[in-house]
């Protein structure tokens, strides 16, 4: 097969006189028409597509920078909240504590004026047992008075043999021979039987 080959090359290149030159020379009419076209392609692309290139690699640019200082900025604004939100935390802390300390004072205020309230109703139901005591009390010397002048003037009666009721109302003397003895003037004396003797 070979052979069949090496005799078609050399056909061929008796054929065309071009053809035996060195295959690495490129055909200069086709080299010519090439390098026009290549510019005609060039100029193309550079008026038309170069420019479309480079305003979406501008675009491209802007959106990625943009994007970047969007997110630059988000960040300045998420730091900046971040900052608010611990200031308010912290004013909330301060508030509550001091809320605390309030609420606190309040209790303790509370609870003084509610013992002062508790000693003053406590003095005043004092005062008031108090009262009422002395008036019983009274009243009870009172009754044992009228009481000890009665039986002392049942007794008196007995003795003497006649009612002596409405004289002794009369007079007071059972009424004055109690202060006496209550101021101490009088003095119980007892009778000794040597004394009875004489």
């Amino acid at each position: 097969m070979q052979p069949i080959v090496a005799h078609l090359v050399a056909n061929s290149a008796a054929a065309d006189p071009e053809a035996s030159a060195l295959p690495i020379l490129p055909y200069l009419p086709e080299l010519v028409v090439g390098l026009i076209i290549f510019g005609i392609y060039y100029l193309i692309v550079r008026k038309t597509v170069f420019p479309n290139l480079e305003k979406a690699y501008d675009e491209r640019k802007a959106a990625i920078e943009g994007g970047m200082n969007k997110a630059e900025d988000a960040q300045r604004e998420a730091e900046a909240v971040l900052r608010e939100y611990q200031a308010q935390l912290s004013e909330a802390r301060d508030e509550s504590a001091r809320i605390r300390e309030d609420a606190r004072e309040q209790g303790a205020a509370i609870i003084a004026e509610m013992r002062d309230q508790a000693q003053s109703e406590a003095n005043r139901i004092t005062a008031n047992a108090q009262k009422q005591i002395e008036a019983e009390r009274h009243q009870a010397l009172v009754s044992l008075r009228a009481e000890v002048g009665q039986l002392s003037t049942d007794l008196a009666s007995r003795i003497v043999g006649e009612s002596l009721h409405e004289e002794t109302r009369q007079k007071g003397i059972v009424d004055r021979f109690l202060a006496e003895l209550e101021a101490g003037e009088i003095r119980p004396t007892s009778a000794s039987v040597g004394e009875g003797a004489h």
